[in-house]
């Protein structure tokens, strides 16, 4: 056992003694010393280059991940935005033609079919996640209405809403169609 230890002690020594070697060499050389380092460095920078380049794309990806859940999120929360908008003047005129008074039994008995398939009409936009723009009473705000007129009535404060002149609609958060009124000076 103890011939076995002083054997590796004998090849450690070795070992030691051509490293040294190996050193002395390439100390004597000097220049190729410096050659050997500089493209050690060379490749730890391509290396950290690589890896800079690598967690860029990576980030650019995620975000593009993000973006395209995003919008496909948009996409299917607005899906209905382009149908009911061109709905809103068929939805103005029903309500027009809500507003007749008929005085002829046969005419009172259309009527009430209307509003019958009116409310159906609207509870069916409000599945779909559209709201009536509050207005009359409601403080003016160019988000949500469109003065058309200004006036000046007794009973309101300044820039609150004294009348609609037109409906307006939200789809869940988003303003389809502002609501025109009439605002307080």
């Amino acid at each position: 056992m103890n011939e076995l230890t002083e054997k590796e002690t004998q090849t450690v020594e070795e070992e030691t003694v051509e490293s040294e070697e190996l050193e002395t060499e390439v100390n004597g050389e000097g220049e190729e010393k410096v050659i050997e380092i500089t493209e050690e460095e060379n490749s730890q920078a391509e290396i950290a280059e690589l890896n800079n380049r690598i967690l860029r794309i990576q980030a650019d990806y995620d975000n593009f991940r993000r973006r395209s859940r995003e919008e496909k999120e948009a996409a299917a929360k607005y899906r209905s935005q382009t149908v009911i908008e061109a709905l809103l003047p068929v939805i103005d005129n029903f309500e027009r033609a809500l507003l007749v008074k008929p005085e002829a039994e046969e005419a009172k008995s259309l009527l009430q079919g209307m509003e019958m398939v009116y409310r159906q009409f609207q509870d069916t936009l409000k599945n779909e996640g559209i709201e009536v723009i509050d207005t009359v009473g409601q403080m003016f705000d160019p988000h949500l209405h469109q003065a058309v007129m200004q006036v000046e009535e007794e009973g309101f404060e300044s820039n609150q809403i004294v009348e609609e002149l037109q409906k307006g609609y939200k789809l869940k958060d988003r303003v389809l169609r502002p609501s025109m009124v009439k605002v307080n000076a």
